[in-house]
């Protein structure tokens, strides 16, 4: 890279920071002066709308009977309350005007970020040709992916031994992973989902051996941090004749391996039962209640490296961190080979803890979002559920969560779609510190 280039992008980050602050400036603007006091009914309108619209959400997950019903009344009233306030105010085109600018001035504030401080992924490396690969395969994952996308055929047809589970049969897939190695077996893969792909993981990890990702799974998150194909998991063969490797981090809670999540607290405790199987939507209405109450359910305490959480509802720990820590807004990890677990605490105990956290994401005061090499999991309960990679266990306290820095050869196919470089964290103190002409690390 030239001098000249690597000048450059600075330059265009303080030029993007620059614009971003002008046209946040221009949303106030157009609030205020475009339509006069209106302005300020648009923000007043639009942030007690989202508050109530979260309060009354809050009351349909923490309540039975009436109470419920009252919050899904809120819920839906509060949208349709600013709706027609801005209406018979006449303050659309304020609205409209002022939405736009700022959703242009986060953009191009994300931009500035991302040009000072580009993503970089992770690093793969060639890799030799398996001789002896055995894939494990679920038929029932999925919705039946496997048989939907002739996994078996094809990737017999690629010269891989495939065991195929049978759905009527509890089996140990670790068990079934060490006898494969046991009998030559020079890569070990799944097809099934990510609980099955952690057993059979940590195997592969115990014995140096490259693991293959088949994305056959219902939601396929593992897949999805590897850059992998979701929609057609035969491209995940591909893998075994033009493949390279990546080496990436394991997960271990309480001596189990995971390559996504261990849930503590309200997830954790929902996974446990019985019909959760069946009906997921339905137990977790009908549980939520009591265990965000704190009827049920125990109240856990979380040690990091650097800081003591007291009183949790819900802990999630994750193999790496996600770019997108807020409970409702899903995301990815965009490396996992940083050596380093994530850690999301939710302690939420009413309406108006919930509309903050609603409103101000991973700022708000029941949010805790950190980063850690261990965690240690207490509780005033001896035994504890845990939600290991959405698989139920029991275990007991403290449970230790740790990492295993790349201690996983991930064999994924040359040509693949590639996960999206996630975005920085978004700071506005960044963007003005990096508009004044200053590093933000600077600031």
């Amino acid at each position: 890279m030239t001098r000249s280039h690597t000048a450059a992008a600075p330059a265009r980050a303080r030029f993007d920071a620059r614009l971003a602050l002008v046209l946040a400036a221009g949303a106030a603007v157009a609030l205020v002066a475009a339509s006069g006091p209106g302005g300020l009914l648009v923000l007043v309108v639009g942030v007690a709308g989202a508050a109530l619209t979260a309060m009354g959400t809050w009351w349909v997950l923490a309540h039975h009977g009436a109470a419920r019903a009252a919050g899904a009344l809120l819920a839906v009233a509060a949208p349709v309350a600013i709706l027609v306030i801005y209406t018979r105010a006449g303050v659309w085109a304020a609205a409209l005007i002022g939405i736009a600018l700022w959703a242009a001035a986060a953009a191009c504030a994300r931009s500035a970020l991302r040009r000072l401080r580009p993503p970089r992924g992770m690093t793969a490396v060639a890799a030799a040709r398996p001789r002896q690969p055995v894939l494990i395969m679920n038929p029932k994952s999925g919705g039946g992916k496997v048989g939907r996308f002739a996994l078996v055929r094809k990737a017999e047809a690629l010269g891989a031994r495939v065991e195929l589970l049978d759905p009527a049969v509890h089996t140990d897939v670790a068990a079934l992973a060490r006898r494969a190695v046991a009998q030559g077996a020079d890569l070990l893969g799944v097809a099934g989902g990510d609980g099955t792909q952690a057993r059979v993981a940590e195997v592969a990890a115990e014995h140096d051996l490259p693991f293959l990702v088949i994305s056959a799974g219902t939601r396929n998150h593992f897949a999805m941090d590897l850059g992998l194909d979701r929609e057609d998991p035969s491209r995940c063969l591909d893998a075994l004749t033009d493949g390279e490797e990546l080496r990436i981090d394991l997960g271990v809670v309480g001596g189990h391996a995971f390559v996504n999540t261990a849930s503590f607290g309200v997830y954790a405790d929902i996974v446990q039962r019985p019909e959760y199987r069946d009906a997921k939507a339905g137990t977790a209405l009908n549980a939520l209640p009591d265990l965000l109450l704190g009827y049920t359910g125990h109240a856990l305490d979380a040690a990091t490296d650097t800081l003591r959480l007291e009183s949790l509802q819900a802990l999630l720990v994750s193999n790496n961190p996600y770019a997108a820590p807020e409970p409702a807004a899903g995301g990815r990890r965009p490396r996992l080979d940083l050596g380093v677990l994530g850690a999301v605490g939710i302690r939420v105990g009413n309406a108006a803890q919930a509309a903050d956290l609603a409103l101000r994401g991973a700022r708000a005061a029941g949010l805790t979002v950190l980063t850690s090499g261990q965690i240690v999991v207490g509780s005033d309960a001896e035994r504890i559920p845990v939600a290991v990679d959405g698989e139920a266990l029991t275990l007991p306290t403290p449970v230790v969560c740790s990492v295993r820095p790349r201690a996983l050869r991930v064999l994924v196919p040359r040509d693949r779609p590639g996960a999206p470089a996630a975005a920085p964290p978004m700071h506005w103190r960044d963007v003005l510190t990096l508009a004044l002409g200053r590093s933000p690390a600077d600031g």
